[in-house]
């Protein structure tokens, strides 16, 4: 018996299924193409009072999501490239914390919500295992083995839904495992990380007592690495993360690195289903794996939409912007600006490369986006290689990208053979 029995399809689907209810408050069922709306109101203006959401037609009222709900906040959105890297680069009129914010109910938002000199310190203390470097401690520790005994699943059974029988375990795998977490717990933790806040025991009675253990036995580990974290200042001064803080950091490492890159995963591998010149082009060449994977987030980002909240009165794109208002950048609009590239509708990764909005941008760019590539290419490819007939499945329903403040394949069901 393995420890990856545990990953029945039914669990996984329950947990991972975009159409399913753990997404029904970040719109998992909106199944529209959002492309020709953003278009629209891109051509239109830069910037537009509303939310992304209703201002294309989803008016979820449950909708949660980073910078929703407040409904006490004005709210604005922009869709066009300049305007959404205008307001990433001024982080002191565009700032990552609300105005009024509650500091303990934004306890879990983290470096998410840290703005000036504290994000600085404490990005600083978190970042060095993510920089490109040490993906290799990432994929050889925990991301390969988890792949390796994902297919072999697939293998067994001579195909399946890849969005949630392979991809949907990898990242959250790799991250649990760099905690030191079991496989079984990791599925009550993903249970939390979709609970919008209202299920966290479970996250509390796992990494809680990690930490505590680590303090008195480190290991090669995430957990040990964060409470060895340290940097000096310029008078002398140090700083290193409590335990409060690691505690935060891996709530917001679950929440953002499970939830996102499976998609992105499935996207990719879609992308090249559908372009099968360029399917057969990765399989010849490895090194082609990169700008597939950047075009993709380009193409098709997984958080279309992502916000700041405006300190003072201000102007963007000519219009007036009350300060404590929020402010929504359509990355998805952005990364589709036909200012900024030729056929931007169309998946071409090989096109000429320039920085995309995918993985956000100006100092809250994505901190874990070198390993989340690294989780890509690594899953993809191992599936490839294993595979060389791999296609969809001709008797399952067509796959379709669906969402709207997180986006990704509905199923990607498979043949082997």
């Amino acid at each position: 018996m393995s420890e990856y029995d545990v990953l029945e399809a039914d669990r996984l689907k329950e947990l991972f299924d975009l159409t399913g209810p753990s997404y029904v408050t970040r719109g998992g069922g909106f199944a529209e193409d959002p492309y020709p709306a953003f278009h629209k109101l891109r051509e239109s203006g830069p910037v537009h009072e509303g939310i992304v959401g209703p201002l294309i037609g989803f008016d979820d009222p449950r909708a949660f999501f980073q910078g929703l709900p407040y409904p006490d906040h004005d709210h604005w959105s922009c869709f066009d490239w300049e305007t959404c890297d205008a307001v990433f680069r001024d982080g002191d009129t565009y700032i990552a914390q609300p105005p009024d914010a509650d500091e303990n109910a934004l306890m879990f938002g983290g470096i998410l919500y840290m703005d000036g000199e504290k994000h600085r310190r404490y990005r600083a203390l978190v970042q060095p295992q993510f920089l490109p470097k040490n993906t290799t401690w990432w994929t050889q520790q925990w991301t390969i083995p988890a792949i390796e005994a994902l297919l072999d699943r697939l293998e067994a059974k001579g195909g399946g839904d890849l969005n949630v029988e392979y991809f949907s375990a990898i990242p959250l795998l790799t991250i649990t495992g760099s905690f030191g977490i079991s496989i079984e717990d990791s599925l009550d933790i993903r249970a939390a990380m979709v609970s919008d806040g209202n299920g966290m025991a479970p996250f509390f009675r796992i990494v809680e007592p990690l930490i505590r253990a680590r303090k008195d036995e480190p290991r090669d580990d995430l957990i040990s690495l964060l409470l060895r974290a340290e940097i000096t200042e310029d008078d002398g001064s140090t700083h290193r993360l409590t335990d409060q803080e690691v505690l935060v950091f891996a709530f917001l490492l679950l929440a953002a690195g499970s939830g996102t890159t499976w998609k992105q995963m499935g996207i990719t591998t879609l992308a090249l289903l559908w372009h099968p010149e360029w399917l057969d082009a990765v399989r010849q060449d490895r090194t082609l794996y990169r700008p597939v994977v950047e075009e993709t987030v380009r193409w098709m980002p997984t958080d279309p939409m992502f916000s700041r909240f405006v300190a003072h009165d201000t102007t963007l794109g000519g219009v007036d912007i009350p300060g404590g208002a929020v402010m929504h950048m359509c990355l998805a609009a952005a990364n589709r600006d036909p200012a900024r590239w030729e056929r931007p509708d169309e998946f071409d990764p090989g096109r000429p490369l320039q920085a995309q909005m995918g993985f956000g941008g100006g100092v809250h760019t994505c901190l874990g986006m070198h390993v989340a590539r690294a989780e890509i290419v690594a899953a993809i490819s191992m599936l490839l290689e294993r595979f060389p007939k791999l296609r969809l499945d001709p008797g399952a329903p067509a796959p379709r990208i669906t969402g709207m403040y997180e986006r990704g394949p509905s199923a990607i069901p498979v043949l082997l053979d």
